[in-house]
């Protein structure tokens, strides 16, 4: 099988490389700016071929992508003035490049941003979202006027977790330091909210499991839609199981209600956009059938908060 990649050089594009290099014997293409951000081996396996290039100019590969069995398209632009451009138009672009003859399966990374608690597009995404969630959102909804839209399977990762030191640390593992820094403080409040997350080892057994095993069309939605992420869990749960880990004793929690929050917001002139303040009304970020490795009976990498913290080299503490 020919697989093409773009995205090899984040946070789960590392992850899905390393497991596609070790772990199956495809032919890999893999579609990277900047080769020296590739920090895992990949020079010793002849069946990974680097194509230095930019999505922007996607079109200098159309006689390859002719001969691509599996897409996988994980490449985004976070925001900025290029976010349109990378995640519509040359993502679109990149897709009507393959050939639905040719072609068995299209995965598409989007986020879980994107999506009410029914798995449904949430249109506070498009309307109020930052450059990258309402970018996400628009090219979802024109997925399906493509031609090749059967084979596409959308994947939704909701908080990712991961990075080493053979590969770039994802935006949630980069706080997590801050989390154990103001820990005696957070472990005296209680938040109402509740959120998945999984880490990107886990998106990378899952997304192997999908190439192997293609999805079935539902009878209602010609895009194939798969939330990826662990059980939802309460911020209180959470808070605990971190503290739990840190040896932290919890005695009593002063709630933290949505009334206090915008008070210290206008109090301190603390500047948030409009999907910053949605996302503080909106609170529980959950969805329905997530799915992770234990979904298709594999064993998951960091099935909770406690197996993050080991791997991510965060030690218990005594007091």
């Amino acid at each position: 099988m020919r697989i093409f990649l773009t995205g090899a050089s984040g946070c789960i594009g590392h992850y899905l490389t390393e497991a596609l290099i070790q772990e199956t014997e495809h032919e890999i293409f893999l579609l990277v700016r900047d080769p020296h951000k590739l920090k895992i081996d990949y020079q010793n396996c002849d069946r990974v071929n680097i194509l230095q290039g930019d999505l922007r100019e996607i079109e200098r590969y159309q006689d390859l992508l002719l001969t691509i069995d599996t897409a996988i398209l994980a490449a985004t632009a976070w925001g900025g003035s290029e976010s349109k451009e990378i995640n519509i138009t040359k993502n679109i672009d990149l897709i009507n490049l393959l050939s639905p003859e040719v072609c068995q399966q299209i995965i598409y990374f989007s986020t879980a941003s994107i999506l009410d608690r029914q798995n449904n597009l949430l249109p506070e995404a498009g309307q109020l979202g930052t450059d990258y969630i309402s970018t996400k959102y628009q090219c979802f909804e024109k997925l399906s006027e493509l031609e090749i839209a059967s084979k596409i399977t959308a994947v939704f990762p909701t908080l990712v977790l991961g990075g080493d030191d053979n590969k770039p640390l994802s935006h949630i593992s980069g706080g997590l330091p801050e989390v154990v820094k103001w820990i005696d403080l957070i472990r005296w409040l209680k938040a109402d909210g509740s959120f998945h997350f999984i880490h990107a080892r886990d998106i990378a057994l899952v997304i192997l499991y999908l190439i192997e095993n293609p999805p079935q069309n539902s009878a209602s939605d010609q895009i194939k839609k798969i939330v990826l992420g662990n059980r939802a869990i309460t911020v209180n749960d959470a808070i605990t199981e971190i503290c739990n880990h840190l040896n932290r004793r919890i005695y009593f929690r002063i709630p933290l209600s949505i009334w206090l929050a915008n008070f210290f917001i206008k109090v301190f002139r603390i500047q948030m956009d409009d999907w910053s303040r949605f996302s503080l009304d909106y609170r529980h970020f959950t969805y329905q059938d997530p799915v992770n490795p234990n979904s298709f009976n594999l064993k998951c990498y960091c099935p909770n908060l406690t197996e993050v913290m080991k791997v991510a080299g965060i030690s218990s503490k005594i007091n």
